[in-house]
């Protein structure tokens, strides 16, 4: 079995979560890009905790600015076997509050503008991606939050959108005609890289508003979303360290086989792979190639 390395990508309100010791900034080099910040290693309890800022500290990168494939690489590298996504949502229904939390299931990929996979010309992979997120993991999201007393959803699809401006309100209405249940700007293509790199993936949706459909509230606005996401930091904080106190100490296999995922998707024959991207590729298809 596979030592547990619980990996957390989120904003700067989980930077010092409760009980965590040993905490130090180390830098991670990626062949891919320069990662968004360094990562901050740190433990609760057992668990090893590898923290990385996703937009920088001071929030300096735009969502369409974060080098993605350099972030999940650099937490491969660190030695992250599950990894939690905190992440700003606006809603699309009604029955989903600003301040609530939602378990996201589903992904809507609408970004345009943002390099998607490793791999590529010289060394070709297809992963499978029909159940995007690691059952087990969000169970033990779902287990931390009753644990806490956090209201939350089991179970969303998240639109990812280009940004950086918010919806227009007939995007809105489209994202909801989808069925969609929440929006957001930085889950893809986090979620299908974290799965090239057969790491575990879940993301916890706070919602900080309701999208541009809704006809009883405002324009969404920054200072809106802060105020939400300020209310929201100390439960994110209680959420994530409680979860990270009942992990267990060897990473659990995972039933839809995210952890396998490179197993019969390299496509490309050994004789005709690119030496350049193959060198590229070790810490996330090293198992395999």
């Amino acid at each position: 079995m596979t030592k547990a390395v619980l990996g957390i990508i989120g904003g700067s309100g989980l930077y010092d979560l409760p009980g965590l010791e040993d905490a130090e900034w180390r830098d991670v080099p990626s062949p891919w890009g320069q990662p968004s910040d360094q990562l901050r290693f740190g433990r609760i309890g057992m668990t090893e905790i590898v923290f990385l800022p996703r937009h920088g500290r001071g929030h300096r990168l735009s969502p369409s600015g974060i080098d993605y494939r350099a972030n999940i690489d650099a937490l491969k590298r660190a030695g992250v076997t599950d990894l939690v996504s905190v992440s700003a949502v606006g809603s699309l229904k009604q029955e989903l509050f600003p301040g609530d939390f939602v378990l996201i299931d589903q992904f809507i990929d609408k970004t345009v503008a943002r390099a998607s996979s490793f791999f590529g010309n010289g060394c070709v992979g297809h992963v499978s991606f029909a159940h995007p997120v690691a059952p087990k993991l969000v169970e033990r999201i779902r287990l931390a939050a009753v644990a806490e007393a956090i209201d939350h959803h089991v179970g969303g699809t998240y639109v990812a959108m280009e940004g950086p401006q918010f919806s227009s309100a007939a995007e809105s209405h489209l994202h909801r005609s989808w069925g969609a249940d929440v929006i957001g700007m930085t889950n893809m293509p986090e979620a299908k890289l974290a799965r090239e790199a057969e790491i575990a993936y879940a993301t916890i949706a706070m919602v900080t508003d309701y999208d541009g459909w809704h006809p009883g509230h405002a324009a969404v606005s920054v200072e809106q979303v802060i105020a939400v996401l300020g209310d929201n930091r100390d439960k994110a904080q209680r959420l994530v360290a409680r979860l990270a106190l009942d992990f267990p100490a060897e990473h659990e296999l995972c039933p839809i086989g995210s952890d396998r995922s490179l197993d019969h998707a390299i496509m490309t024959a050994p004789h005709a792979r690119d030496p350049e991207l193959v060198a590229k590729l070790d810490a996330v298809a090293g198992r395999v190639l």
